[in-house]
């Protein structure tokens, strides 16, 4: 693969797995539009690593939180802000690990890798945002996040494991519609990103484990390198805008590319 398709491909992952637009149908649209070689698992691992990285460094204050509450939650207690948060995580983290396995398991989650599947994902869950965004109540905060919302929250992210739904667009949509405010539903969105991006990259590598050669090592380094950097820009811009802006501008980009899907799709 030439250094300009692993730079693409980095660059798509890095910039869309943040924002609301759905990093894996850009991905999967990629070698679809393009004519270019499909990455593969391999890099696509090393994309997921980049980008966790990415906002493991962003939210670094929560993560640490998070982790020394683990320590505590290991051991039957919940005593803590950090074990509480762990928990969590947890709990919002288990539908999409099962539901991501029985999707695997089946055969679905390589049915839905479709052109008009991710049009129509693009177009309807971007109008699902742009009307939770507009008419959710603003009461709660990160602060206040309740084992009861995690779950919901967990229930919608399951969601996106439809091509075109994006993971971060409709955990911020559960996120608005119980009524956190932008901020706060896109950090929690994003803190729950963690967890389900070690597990998709756990899941990829099962896959990848022994087909991975020493000539591979320099397309993984590209990879992980680019979408990291990319990855770190995008969060960055999203939640310093997400102060002045509503999410209006990422539903019609949304919107937009699915109209053009659907009609690349049926002519």
């Amino acid at each position: 693969m030439t250094t300009f398709n692993l730079l693409l491909i980095a660059l798509i992952q890095g910039i869309t797995e943040f924002l609301p637009v759905s990093s894996s149908g850009h991905l999967i649209l990629l070698p679809s539009l393009t004519g270019l070689e499909d990455q593969g698992q391999v890099i696509d691992v090393a994309a997921h690593v980049g980008t966790l990285a990415a906002v493991v460094l962003y939210f670094w204050s929560d993560v640490r939180l998070a982790l020394a509450g683990t320590m505590r939650l290991v051991r039957g207690k919940v005593d803590t802000k950090g074990a509480f948060l762990a928990l969590c995580l947890l709990i919002a983290t288990v539908p999409v690990i099962v539901v991501g396995f029985l999707l695997k398991i089946t055969g679905l989650s390589d049915a839905m890798r479709g052109i008009a599947v991710i049009g129509w994902a693009m177009i309807i869950f971007g109008i699902l945002l742009y009307w939770a965004d507009q008419t959710g109540p603003i009461e709660k905060t990160t602060e206040t996040w309740s084992l009861k919302d995690a779950f919901k929250m967990g229930l919608w992210q399951a969601v996106a494991l439809i091509p075109g739904t994006s993971r971060s667009g409709i955990t911020i949509t559960a996120g608005r519609m119980l009524g956190y405010t932008r901020t706060d539903a896109a950090r929690l969105s994003m803190l729950m990103s963690i967890p389900t991006i070690i597990a998709s990259a756990a899941l990829l590598s099962l896959d990848v484990i022994g087909s991975a050669d020493s000539g591979a090592l320099r397309d993984i380094g590209i990879v992980a390198t680019m979408s990291f950097a990319a990855a770190l820009l995008a969060l960055t811009l999203m939640m310093r805008l997400l102060k002045s802006v509503s999410f209006t501008p990422y539903v019609i980009y949304r919107i937009a590319l699915g109209v053009v899907l659907l009609w690349i799709a049926y002519t």
